[in-house]
């Protein structure tokens, strides 16, 4: 067996958390690749629920595309809690992976989208009228994630069976009000990545509007996204550091978070999602991120390995 601390070769071992439909990770995610090697790190692919692997061979262990776990959230929360050198740590991963921490953000003062939270077998009556999000509490890739205007007899319907849907399978579902901005301003997702001193804001990417029509079941494992390079506002900045000062248990432990920010009705921009799990990072979008990304797991494995 390999030893903890160290490859044959001398090399801290680093495992890229993946799905079995991504044996290969994301593309964005491969730029980190070459970065890595270039610092002596041994960087090796894994699926996270293949029992083969020996996670404690891992001087760390950096969660990157698990994009199927949805489904099975507790199965996903367990393992995370049995590998060691895990980032972001497993009580992060538990506390983000379902949604409704947005209401202790918002609780904590973080500007939030309101949000009406339908719990299985609770009675749920759609708005009259209105544009709406129906998403399960628990997702990863806009999966199950629907728009309704609720002025149409018919998106009504399908609403009400999105919810039932998710019930029948012992989801909480969300209920927000769709933002007109997303159609013009898009969604900005500001990416933070560990640096000397801590969290550090690293680059900003758009996200264009990808929720086109209600949910009608189907399954995939993420929408495909309209991804442009974006330079963030002063007031985007001053939210997404909020909302990051409002994280338990602090952020000097994360390797990475991703603030998604769409403007309010009053142009003020407000909290969509805290992606501090499996987050698409978009290095691809923003010169020198790979680099980035790469220092940051260099830093977190040293680290380790002097608490070691």
């Amino acid at each position: 067996m390999t030893d903890h601390h160290q490859s044959t070769r001398g090399e801290p071992r680093v495992a890229l958390v993946t799905c079995a439909a991504l044996p290969d990770l994301d593309p964005d995610d491969r730029l980190v690749l070459a970065p890595l090697a270039a610092r002596g790190i041994a960087a090796e692919v894994a699926v996270w629920d293949d029992p083969a692997v020996d996670w404690s061979a891992y001087d760390l262990v950096v969660l990157r595309s698990p994009w199927d776990y949805a489904l099975r959230r507790d199965e996903f929360v367990a393992w995370a809690r049995t590998v060691p050198a895990l980032v972001n740590p497993a009580d992060v991963v538990a506390w983000n992976t379902d949604k409704r921490y947005l209401a202790e953000l918002s609780a904590a003062g973080a500007a939030t989208v309101p949000t009406e939270w339908v719990a299985p077998g609770e009675d749920w009556t759609p708005p009259a009228d209105g544009e709406y999000v129906l998403k399960p509490a628990v997702s990863a890739g806009s999966q199950d994630t629907g728009r309704y205007d609720m002025a149409d007899p018919e998106h009504r319907e399908l609403a009400e069976a999105h919810v039932r849907r998710l019930s029948a399978a012992g989801r909480v579902t969300m209920v927000q009000p769709y933002l007109d901005a997303v159609d013009t301003a898009g969604e900005t997702a500001l990416l933070f990545l560990a640096g000397p001193d801590g969290l550090a804001f690293s680059h900003a990417i758009r996200k264009g509007p990808m929720l086109t029509g209600p949910d009608r079941g189907e399954p995939e494992l993420y929408k495909e996204e309209r991804i442009d390079a974006r330079t963030a506002t002063p007031e985007q900045r001053a939210v997404a550091e909020r909302v990051l000062a409002a994280v338990p248990g602090g952020t000097d432990r994360l390797l990475y978070a991703r603030v998604d920010l769409i403007p309010g009705p009053d142009g003020a921009p407000v909290l969509v999602e805290l992606e501090l799990t499996e987050p698409s990072l978009f290095v691809g979008y923003a010169d020198g991120a790979p680099d980035r990304l790469a220092d940051a797991i260099a830093t977190h494995q040293a680290h380790l390995a002097r608490r070691a």
